[in-house]
């Protein structure tokens, strides 16, 4: 790419917040740059709870305008995404002590359902004590008084969430470049001109009247010596992993912590637990944060408490997430009382730079929108509005879709390998197919259901480099209960046979895959 090609807009992130914005500006025929210093929805895009929900700890701080929001924007996902969002019913335990009690909650509950009228998931349920026992039979029944379930959804891979906005962003002519780091945001006479960048190619750069800064936890290191007062103050969440156990629930479960009675999450998610989160100010390189011992106590002990049967947790935690929020900074306060709604914040000192602060996965739909509203009076041609409410992300299919192609696939590859692409890939699934009809693509690596198509499909068509990009966010092998050791050598070896990568680079990368594995507390 020429050094000094000229965009309409350059959007500097490729998580959900950055796609999502990309998506919207090439859909209203905007020529756009988007630029991540790693790969597409490496940083907390890919730490977050995995849930598409309307934000019921919300109305504890009276926020029904980002709750309604929250809701609208799930209930599109459901029918836009169905091939990655997915309805999930979550229970809440009530024990006695507990600061929300029955009435509480029941409340509680009855507002979301109004704030989610004309919603296609199911309406809540009060459960006495001896209901909730055999509705959820593993729950520690000691000080249990009763209890409820609502409905709201999961997304098992975010990470796919983030790779098909940006593939629909470039469908429509967006430009991505990726592990390219802004170095400078060019400023000439008061206005943002354009960016700066160094990459393993080298440095380069591009111009452009509009940049929007969707860095996330990153925002304020982007903006650099351009005067602005601190936009970001971080805080850290941290999640584990691990197998079920004995009466393990099979759905969700959204419990008070009996050490700080703030809620937090048992779920079932890819065959496996994913519980969390914590909330704690964080100040350092969002890339380093990594789970503490207090936490990983925390959220063990919290769970043992809950579940009987999830005794000695401790030594069977598979693997663990942490990432920073990009909450606005709030010196003081709590840190579950910072708001989770986005701010949209155009800079005096660069005008035609904006930064976006916040926002949640489940609204980036809505947020990209409102960015594009607000740049409309700056664009140098007049740009469609409201392009993606109805819009489904390239994997969508619908039901009957669905079942065709599963049978297809089934035929050919598999049940399982069959039921895993539609999860991971949608009706991408196949173009997979597609490239494993070739005999030298159509082989497992080593004893798993990943083939090598799946690895080339990566590189070729969704902008994967590394083995962490292939793994992680692409083919999603490293979510699983291994975190992805046992394929990454056949992976390796894969690439190199097929001389995509060398004996050098493919020893590099595995080193490089296992280091992470070590910082997420995986196992080798």
């Amino acid at each position: 790419m020429r050094a000094e090609e000229r965009y309409d807009l350059i959007v500097i992130g490729a998580g959900i917040n950055g796609a999502a914005i990309a998506r919207e500006a090439a859909l209203a025929g905007l020529k756009t740059l988007i630029v991540e210093r790693g790969d597409i929805s490496c940083g907390t895009s890919s730490a977050s709870s995995r849930l598409i929900h309307g934000g019921l700890r919300y109305l504890e701080h009276a926020e029904l305008d980002l709750v309604r929001e929250s809701l609208l924007e799930r209930e599109r996902l459901l029918r836009l995404a169905p091939h990655l969002v997915e309805p999930l019913e979550l229970c809440i335990p009530v024990y006695r002590g507990a600061r929300r009690g029955r009435w509480q909650i029941g409340v509680g509950l009855a507002l979301y359902d109004l704030l989610s009228a004309g919603k296609s998931l199911p309406r809540r349920r009060s459960f006495t004590r001896d209901e909730l026992l055999r509705h959820m039979p593993g729950l520690n029944a000691d000080g249990l008084v009763g209890g409820a379930s609502y409905y709201d959804a999961q997304v098992r891979y975010p990470e796919r969430l983030v790779v098909e906005n940006v593939c629909d962003a470039v469908a429509n002519g967006a430009t991505l470049e990726t592990h390219t780091r802004v170095t400078r945001i060019r400023v000439d006479g008061g206005r943002a001109v354009g960016v700066d960048w160094q990459s393993a190619r080298g440095a380069g750069g591009a111009a452009a009247p509009l940049i929007v800064n969707a860095a996330g936890p990153w925002v304020d290191d982007v903006l650099g010596s351009i005067r602005h007062t601190r936009l970001i103050g971080g805080t850290k969440g941290s999640h584990i992993v691990v197998p079920r156990f004995e009466g393990s629930p099979r759905s969700g479960v959204y419990v008070e912590a009996g050490a700080d009675q703030r809620p937090f999450f048992i779920l079932p998610w890819n065959g496996l637990l994913l519980i969390g989160t914590t909330d704690e100010r964080y100040e350092g390189d969002a890339g380093l944060a990594t789970i503490d011992a207090r936490e990983r106590a925390y959220l063990v002990a919290e769970t043992e408490r809950v579940f009987p049967g999830a005794a000695g947790l401790g030594g069977r935690v598979l693997y663990t997430h942490t990432g920073v929020r990009p909450l606005p900074y709030e010196p003081r306060g709590s840190e579950g009382a910072i708001t989770r709604r986005h701010l949209v914040r155009r800079h005096r000192a660069a005008r035609g730079l904006y930064s976006i602060v916040g926002g949640k996965l489940t609204t980036h739909r809505a947020l990209a929108e409102d960015v594009l509203r607000k740049l409309r009076g700056e664009l140098p041609r007049p740009a469609s509005r409201n392009l993606t409410r109805e819009r489904p992300l390239p994997g969508a299919l619908s039901a009957a879709d669905r079942s065709a192609l599963l049978a297809e696939l089934a035929a050919r590859f598999g049940e399982r390998r069959a039921q895993r692409w539609l999860a991971v890939y949608g009706r991408r699934a196949a173009d997979v197919a597609a490239l494993a009809a070739r005999p030298e693509l159509g082989a497992p690596l080593g004893d798993s259901d990943v083939l090598t198509a799946e690895l080339v499909h990566g590189i070729t068509a969704e902008w994967a480099v590394t083995l962490e990009d292939l793994l992680q966010r692409r083919c999603m092998a490293g979510l699983d209960a291994d975190f992805g050791l046992t394929v990454a050598p056949a992976a390796a070896a894969a690439l190199t046979q097929l001389e995509l990568w060398d004996a050098a680079r493919a020893a590099h990368e595995l080193a490089s895959y296992r280091e992470l594995a070590a910082r997420h507390g995986a196992a080798g």
